[in-house]
């Protein structure tokens, strides 16, 4: 099912033995847009902790009560590596993640196949700049490239071949494959306050310096495709039309 980011966001991770937070971020690689870590509040058991949770281990979503069970426990999640606000996710935390959990490495195929996106752009550190009082700073060369927050990436300028079209407004995320499908833009002023859905199949450079998305499609383009409303649903019926209107690879 395919659900707007900001409402995944808040969603509580039930464990074998009571919840253990809330998600309060999407980590994505920017060449696939698969989500490779949720990031977890823990809230006052915890200290107000954060950590990372691999998409992988998750249940069955359960839209209704905005939770996803975990077959973790609480004492499992307090002896986990810690998220620092203050550093980029390195290489090294994320092994100590996947060997804390003995969790499998494999990765499924991409949505989006191995076309690299945005992979030419540097970009800041996920969490701030600044490197916590006496903890080691991290090393540049160790922290992912490829591995960003779509919090970060809200409200980034879109650009069209030919002009802007808006801003990101949000995301729509399959929560069983957990990739992003689809950028939500606000085109503001520029269509009348119209919504519209981008696929990251369109997204040719992500700028993180001048905070843009730069797509390989035109303003006619974009005007002429097939409407949506954020109160609207996306069915095979719809997605099929928009995949066809701008001739993107891929399903439905």
């Amino acid at each position: 099912m395919l659900k707007l980011g900001s409402t995944l966001k808040g969603y509580a991770i039930e464990a074998k033995d009571g919840e253990i937070g809330n998600i309060a971020d999407f980590l994505f690689d920017d060449r696939t847009w698969l989500v490779r870590w949720l990031v977890v509040e823990t809230g006052n058991w915890l200290s107000r902790r954060k950590f990372l949770l691999l998409p992988a281990v998750l249940g069955k979503a359960d839209h209704d009560r905005r939770e996803l069970p975990v077959a973790l426990t609480r004492a499992q999640v307090g002896a986990s590596p810690e998220l620092s606000e203050h550093e980029p996710v390195s290489t090294q935390m994320e092994r100590h993640l996947y060997d804390y959990y003995k969790w499998e490495t494999t990765v499924g195929d991409s949505y989006f196949g191995e076309h690299p996106i945005a992979s030419r752009f540097s970009a800041p550190p996920l969490f701030g700049s600044a490197t916590a009082a006496g903890t080691p700073a991290i090393s540049r060369d160790d922290s992912d490239p490829h591995l960003r927050s779509l919090a970060a990436i809200s409200g980034y300028h879109i650009l069209a071949s030919d002009g802007s079209i808006g801003k990101a407004e949000d995301f729509l995320i399959d929560d069983a494959g957990w990739g992003v499908r689809f950028l939500v833009v606000d085109t503001g002023s520029w269509w009348s306050g119209q919504h519209t859905l981008i696929s990251p199949h369109a997204v040719k450079e992500i700028s993180w310096a001048d905070r843009e998305i730069r797509l390989d499609v035109s303003r006619d383009q974009v005007r002429t495709s097939p409407p949506w409303s954020p109160l609207g649903d996306i069915d095979p019926v719809y997605e099929a039309d928009l995949h066809k209107h701008y001739d993107w690879p891929g399903r439905p």
